[in-house]
C-alpha cells in the first residue's frame, strides 16, 4: 500500500513503448467546484500528447460521487503477450499484447469507499475501465453518470455523428455538439489519429460524448454521458473506453482488433456451423421469388437468401406471430402466389444455399425462447434482428442474450438498425455483423462513404448493404463495385435494391462473385478521412483491392509491394470508363483490364469524381 494522495504519477507503457498512459491524483473540479485528490489520466503516443490530463470518476444515485478525496492504496501491474486465431475476421492471426496497470483507490473521508481503475497499454492503443470491488457497507449501487473526460491538443478535429444512422461532420473538437456517437475519430494537428469507442458493453448503459461544461482552461475537452442508469452489485466492471491510435487514418483500420481483444475469448467450442458469406434479400415473399433468388445465388457466388420483413405478417405489431407464415396480411393481393417456406428451405438446401429470416424486435422480445428452437428445427441458418432497442442497461443485456440464445441453437445473427459493435463477436462469433451505419438505404454521398472506414469501421463490422445499378445511388458504378472490399462485414448483403430479374449479365459482376467476406490479412494502402481510401485484403493467396474517391477526381498510386515476392499475379483491374465530368451508369461505365503484375508493380488508379477502382490479384507462376 502506497498511501499516496497526490503528486505521485504512475505510468504504464505498451510492449513496443509507443503508448504511454499516466495516472495521478491532483486537484480537480466537481460540478465546477474545486476538489482535492481527483483521479486524472493522460495518453501519449510516440512521445506526443494524444489525450491531455483528463479527470475520471463515477456519479452514484443517493450517494456521494466516487470522484475525489482519494488516496492510492495499491498499484498492480502485469503483462500479457499472446495471439489468437479467430474463426473468421479481417486477419488470420490477432496479436494480443499489452501491459496493465490497476490503480486501487480508497476515499480518505467517510464512507471510505474503494474504486479500482484498470488501464491497458496495447501496441495498437489504450483502454481503461472502472471496477467497484466488494467492500463492507456497499451491497448494491446505481451509476447515474460516468465522469470520464477526454482532453485533446489544440487544433484537434473530430468526425462527429449525432444519431445512429447519421451523416458525419468534421469540426474542431470544441465545436462537437451534445450526444455525439461513438466511435469518435479525432485527427490531431500533426496528423496523429485516435478513435475512441466502447468495448465489452454487456451490463452497462451506453456512452455518448458531450462538451465539457466546466472547462475553464480553454482546451478542447469532451465528457462522457450515459444513456441511462446502471444498477449493479459489487464486484462490477464497466465497459472499456478504448483508444485506437495511429500515425495516419489507415492505422485505425489496421489496428481495429483492439476492440475484440478487450472482450473475453469465444465460449463456443465448435464453430464449424458458423459460416460467413454473401446474401441477397428476397422481398416478394413468394415461393417463385425465393426460388429465383436461390438460383441467382448459385449462379453468382452467393451463399444465402434472406426473407425480408413481412414473411410472418406486419412485423412492427406486437400481436404478430413470428412462428407462422402470414404473407397475406402484408401483400393483400389475391394473385400473390404465396410462400411455401418448407419447400423454399429444402430447395435452397439442395442447392447449397442457406436461408436467413428477418424478425423484428417485437416478436423477438416476446417469443425468443420459442422462435430459436423452432427456426433451428426448420433448418434456418440465421436471424436478422430488426429495430432492436439500445442504450439502457437492460437492452445491453437483452442484445447479449439474443446472441447467446441464438448460439445455443446454432443460429447466426445480424443485428440491424441502432446496435453498434463492442466486440461481442469474439465471445459469440455467431454474431456475424450489425448495422449501426448510414448505409446504402440512405443513398449516401461519396464523401460519407470515404469517411466510414475511419469513423465507423474501427469499432467493428457494419452491414452497409451495397447495391449496384440502382437509379437513386449517388455514386458511380466503379465506386459501388469496390465497397465489399472496403467495408468489412462477414455477412455481406449485395444487390440490396436489385431483384434477379432486374440484373443484367454484367462482366464486372464477376468481381462480386469472387470477392470473399472474411480475410487473412488487411492493409489500408491509401486513406484520407472523407476524401479517399484504398483497402487491400488477402484471402488465401488471392488479393482483392478496392479504392473509392469522394467528390474530387484523383489518381492514387497503389504499390503492390504486399504481394508474395518472386511470384507473378494475374490482375483483373476494374475501372471507370466515364469522363471526370460525366456520370455514366450504363454497362460501359466499368471496364476490365487484364495484365500481369508482381510485388514491384505500382498501379495508377485513376478515379473520376464519385468513382472507384477494384482489383482481383491471383497468383500464377514463380519467377
Amino acid at each position: 500500500m502506497s498511501g499516496n494522495t497526490s503528486g505521485d504519477r504512475h505510468i504504464v507503457q505498451s510492449p513496443n513503448g509507443d503508448i504511454e498512459i499516466s495516472f495521478e491524483l491532483k486537484p480537480g473540479l466537481i460540478l465546477c467546484f474545486p476538489s482535492e485528490n481527483c483521479p486524472f489520466y493522460s495518453i501519449r503516443y510516440k512521445g506526443r500528447e494524444v489525450i491531455g490530463e483528463s479527470q475520471l470518476g463515477l456519479r452514484l444515485s443517493a450517494a456521494p460521487e466516487l470522484s475525489n478525496c482519494f488516496e492510492i492504496e495499491n498499484v498492480r501491474t502485469s503483462e500479457h503477450e499472446g495471439e489468437w486465431r479467430p474463426p473468421y475476421g479481417e486477419r488470420d492471426v490477432i496479436p494480443d499484447c499489452y501491459r496493465e496497470m490497476v490503480v486501487e483507490l480508497r476515499e480518505t473521508i467517510p464512507p471510505h469507499r474503494r474504486l479500482h481503475i484498470t488501464f491497458r497499454a496495447y501496441n495498437e492503443g489504450a483502454a481503461f475501465a472502472y471496477t467497484i470491488p466488494e467492500q463492507d457497507g456497499l451491497d448494491e449501487f446505481c451509476i447515474i453518470e460516468e465522469l470520464s473526460h477526454f482532453t485533446f491538443p489544440e487544433g484537434a478535429v473530430g468526425v462527429g455523428e449525432y444519431y445512429i444512422e447519421g451523416e458525419y461532420e468534421q469540426v474542431p473538437v470544441a465545436e462537437i455538439k451534445p450526444n455525439c456517437e461513438w466511435p469518435l475519430t479525432v485527427q490531431l494537428a500533426d496528423g496523429t489519429c485516435v478513435c475512441i469507442t466502447e468495448a465489452a458493453l454487456r451490463e452497462s448503459a451506453r456512452m455518448q460524448f458531450v462538451p465539457e461544461k466546466w472547462c475553464k482552461d480553454g482546451k478542447p475537452r469532451l465528457a462522457s454521458t450515459l444513456n441511462g442508469d446502471t444498477f449493479a452489485r459489487p464486484p462490477f466492471t464497466t465497459a472499456w473506453r478504448a483508444f485506437i491510435i495511429g500515425d495516419r487514418p489507415g492505422d485505425l483500420i489496421e489496428r481495429d482488433h483492439l476492440v475484440a481483444n478487450l472482450n473475453p475469448p469465444s465460449v463456443i467450442d465448435d464453430t464449424s456451423w458458423i459460416k460467413p458469406g454473401k446474401v441477397i434479400r428476397e422481398v416478394t415473399l413468394s415461393t417463385p421469388g425465393c426460388i429465383a433468388c436461390v438460383d441467382f445465388a448459385v449462379e453468382h457466388g452467393l451463399d444465402y437468401v434472406e426473407l425480408d420483413s413481412g414473411w410472418y405478417g406486419i412485423a412492427d405489431r406486437d400481436a404478430t406471430d413470428a412462428r407462422t407464415v402470414d404473407v397475406a396480411s402484408v401483400m393483400k393481393n389475391p394473385e400473390h402466389p404465396g410462400l411455401d417456406l418448407p419447400h423454399v428451405i429444402e430447395y435452397a438446401r439442395s442447392k447449397g444455399i442457406g436461408i436467413w429470416l428477418y424478425v423484428n424486435r417485437q416478436a423477438l422480445e416476446r417469443q425468443i425462447d420459442e422462435l430459436f428452437p423452432l427456426y433451428a428445427s426448420w433448418g434456418i441458418a440465421g436471424v436478422k434482428a430488426g429495430f432492436v432497442n439500445v442504450g439502457q442497461q437492460g437492452w445491453a443485456r437483452w442484445n447479449r442474450d439474443l446472441v447467446r440464445k441464438a448460439a445455443e441453437h446454432k443460429l447466426m445473427i445480424d443485428i440491424h438498425d441502432e446496435y453498434r459493435p463492442t466486440g461481442l463477436c469474439r465471445t459469440y462469433p455467431n454474431l456475424l455483423t450489425q448495422e449501426g451505419v448510414r448505409g446504402q438505404e440512405h443513398m449516401p454521398t461519396a464523401r460519407h462513404n470515404c469517411t466510414l472506414p475511419f469513423a465507423r469501421f474501427p469499432a467493428g463490422p457494419a452491414d452497409y448493404t451495397p447495391s449496384y445499378l440502382f437509379p437513386r445511388i449517388k455514386n458511380r458504378c466503379s465506386h459501388q463495385l469496390a465497397l465489399p472490399v472496403i467495408y468489412y462485414s462477414p455477412l455481406q448483403f449485395l444487390y440490396w435494391y436489385m431483384r434477379p430479374a432486374q440484373l443484367r449479365d454484367l462482366p464486372e459482376m464477376a468481381f462480386w462473385a469472387h470477392v470473399p467476406t472474411v480475410w487473412d490479412e488487411t492493409l489500408c494502402i491509401n486513406g484520407e478521412i472523407g476524401e479517399c481510401v484504398t483497402m487491400a485484403r488477402r484471402s488465401g493467396r488471392d488479393w482483392f483491392v478496392g479504392s473509392i474517391t469522394s467528390d474530387d477526381e484523383r489518381t492514387l498510386d497503389i504499390s503492390l509491394a504486399f504481394l508474395e515476392p518472386g511470384v507473378t499475379y494475374a490482375a483483373e483491374i476494374y475501372s471507370d470508363s466515364g469522363s471526370a465530368t460525366e456520370r455514366d451508369d450504363s454497362r460501359t461505365s466499368v471496364v476490365c483490364e487484364e495484365r500481369t503484375v508482381d510485388a514491384g508493380t505500382v498501379i495508377a488508379a485513376h478515379m473520376p469524381a464519385l468513382g472507384g477502382h477494384a482489383m482481383r490479384l491471383v497468383p500464377g507462376r514463380s519467377k
